[in-house]
C-alpha cells in the first residue's frame, strides 16, 4: 500500500510549489488528450526543472511504487501521455525543461532539453542560417521530448526521415533513477547496442527523455510549392515517381489529399480559397527545395516537372505559389485537415502506413470496402503518398452522436480497418504511436516474437512497470 502522504511529503520538498502541485484547475487541462477521447486523474502534477529533478523523482517513485506518466505538449493523437482514471500516478510534466543549450553551425547539430517546443527549435536553427527538418502541424505546442518518444514523422519524412533520423544523442531518466546519458553526438560508435535509438518511440515506457542532441539541415535557400490537380490517386502515384527521378534530393515533401478534405478546409477554415478553378478528385502538394547552391535552377526544376507531368496526362491542372505567402496558403491547406474534418462531426481517424508502391491501390481497395462494410459512412484517405502513410479518417453517418458512435461502431470500424492494413503488409501506427489507443489492436495483429521481445524489454528496464502504465504495452503484460 503506497504511503500517498510521505510520498507527496517527500515529493513536495524535492520539486517545491513551482515543481509540484494538486491543484484540480493547474492539473485539468494535462488530465485529457489532445482529441478529448481519454480522461484520467493524477495523484499530482509533477513538474521538474532539470534532468537531476527527474532523476531524484524517479527514485522516489521507485521507492514508494508510484506510477509515472510522462508528458510533453500533450498534443499526441493516441492517449499516450493521459493517465488512467485511477489517480494512482504522477502525471511528469517536461514543460519547464526548455533550455536549447546550444546550437553549433559549424558541427550542424542543437542540443536541447525535452520540454523545448518544436517551433522555437525551428527559430534558434533559423537565426544560425540552418535548420531543422521535421515540422508538422502541431509545431507550436509538440515538445522535443515527446516528438522522441513518439518516433514523429511529419510532412519532410520523404527526404529526411523520421524523428529517430534526426537523433544524434540522447538523455534519458529510466525506472530506477538512473540516468543514461549519450548526449555526444558521435560518427562511429561500436560499442555494442545503439541504447538510444531502444528509448526512441518508446513512448515513455522504457525511460523519460530529458534532452537529446539534434541534426540540423543547411537553410533552405529557395523552394517551389506546386498546387496540382489530378484524376486519380493512382496518377498522383505516377507524379510522385516522376518528381522523384527528376528532382532527387530537391524533393521535400508530396502530399495528397481528395477533393472531399479540400472542400472541407475552405469551408471551416476562414481566408482559404481553392488555388484552382476547377475540382479535382485528387490534389497533390509538392515542394522541392535547394540550397544557395542549387536555388538558380529550382524554378526552371520546377517547370520541367509539371511539363513532364502535364505532357504524360497526369496533371489536370497546377499552380505555382508565387510568393512564400502563397506557400504557406497552400499548406494551410494540407495542415488543416484533420481539423476541419474533425468539425464536420465523429469519426474515427487511423494512422496506417502500407509500402509507398501499394499505397494508391489500398487507397482505391480500403475506401469502397470500408463504406460498404459500415452503410452511411464516408471514408477519406490523405497524407505522405511519399513515405506511404495513409491518414484514413472514417466519417459517421450524419446525425450520430460521436460519444454512443465512437464507442460501439467506431471501435468495429478500427479493427476493420487495422485488419485490413495487415493483411495489406503495413501497420496500424505509422507516426502517432500506440498510446492506449492501440494497445490491443497491437497485441492482436502483430508478429507474437516481436510482441514478446518488447515485452522482455520493457520487464528489463521497468520491472516494476511504473513508467507510463498500460501505454504501448498491456498493464502487466507477460511473455
Amino acid at each position: 500500500m503506497v504511503n500517498v502522504d510521505a510520498f507527496l511529503t517527500e515529493a513536495g520538498a524535492l520539486l517545491g510549489p513551482r515543481g509540484l502541485t494538486r491543484d484540480a484547475e493547474l492539473m485539468r487541462p494535462w488530465l485529457t488528450d489532445w482529441r478529448g477521447r481519454y480522461h484520467g486523474a493524477a495523484l499530482a502534477l509533477a513538474s521538474p526543472a532539470n534532468t537531476e529533478e527527474v532523476s531524484a523523482l524517479m527514485r522516489l517513485c521507485a521507492r514508494f511504487a508510484v506510477p509515472v506518466v510522462p508528458q510533453g505538449g500533450n498534443s499526441g493523437m493516441s492517449g499516450g501521455a493521459t493517465p488512467d482514471r485511477s489517480g494512482t500516478a504522477v502525471v511528469l510534466s517536461l514543460r519547464r525543461m526548455n533550455a536549447i543549450t546550444r546550437v553549433d553551425a559549424t558541427a550542424r547539430e542543437a542540443t536541447c532539453e525535452a520540454g523545448v517546443i518544436l517551433q522555437t527549435l525551428h527559430q534558434a536553427a533559423e537565426a544560425q542560417g540552418l535548420r531543422f527538418p521535421l515540422t508538422l502541424g502541431g509545431k507550436g505546442s509538440a515538445t522535443i521530448g515527446g516528438l522522441i518518444a513518439t518516433n514523429a514523422g511529419g510532412t519532410q519524412v520523404l527526404r529526411h526521415g523520421s524523428m529517430r533520423a534526426q537523433v544524434l544523442g540522447l538523455q534519458a531518466v529510466l525506472a530506477d533513477g538512473s540516468v543514461f546519458d549519450a548526449l555526444t553526438a558521435l560518427k562511429k560508435d561500436n560499442r555494442g547496442f545503439d541504447l538510444k535509438q531502444l528509448l526512441i518511440g518508446s513512448e515513455g515506457t522504457l525511460g523519460i527523455v530529458t534532452a537529446a542532441t539534434l541534426r540540423l539541415q543547411p537553410a533552405v535557400a529557395a523552394r517551389q510549392v506546386l498546387w496540382v490537380g489530378l484524376g486519380s490517386i493512382q496518377a498522383a502515384r505516377t507524379l510522385l515517381s516522376l518528381a522523384e527521378g527528376l528532382a532527387g534530393d530537391a524533393l521535400e515533401a508530396f502530399e495528397v489529399l481528395p477533393l472531399h478534405s479540400h472542400h472541407a478546409v475552405l469551408a471551416h477554415v476562414p481566408g482559404t480559397r481553392s488555388p484552382l478553378n476547377q475540382d479535382h478528385a485528387w490534389y497533390a502538394l509538392i515542394e522541392l527545395v535547394a540550397d544557395a547552391s542549387r536555388a538558380e535552377a529550382l524554378p526552371a526544376l520546377a517547370e520541367r516537372l509539371l511539363e513532364e507531368g502535364f505532357d504524360a496526362g497526369l496533371i489536370e491542372d497546377a499552380t505555382l505559389a508565387a510568393s512564400e505567402a502563397q506557400a504557406e496558403q497552400f499548406w494551410t491547406l494540407r495542415e488543416e485537415i484533420s481539423a476541419s474534418e474533425r468539425a464536420i462531426g465523429p469519426a474515427m481517424q487511423h494512422d496506417i502506413a502500407v509500402p509507398v508502391a501499394r499505397m494508391a491501390d489500398f487507397v482505391e481497395a480500403a475506401v469502397p470496402l470500408t463504406e460498404a462494410a459500415f452503410p452511411g459512412t464516408s471514408a477519406i484517405a490523405f497524407g505522405h503518398l511519399g513515405d506511404g502513410n495513409v491518414h484514413y479518417h472514417v466519417i459517421a453517418p450524419a446525425g450520430s452522436e460521436r460519444a454512443a458512435w465512437e464507442a460501439s461502431e467506431g471501435k468495429r470500424i478500427s479493427a476493420f480497418v487495422h485488419d485490413l492494413v495487415t493483411a495489406w503488409g503495413g501497420t496500424i501506427s505509422a507516426e502517432h504511436g500506440i498510446g492506449q489507443l492501440k494497445v490491443d489492436d497491437l497485441v492482436r495483429l502483430a508478429d507474437p516474437v516481436q510482441v514478446a521481445l518488447m515485452t522482455r524489454v520493457k520487464q528489463a528496464l521497468d520491472p516494476a512497470g511504473l513508467l507510463n502504465p498500460g501505454k504501448l504495452l498491456p498493464v502487466g503484460s507477460q511473455v
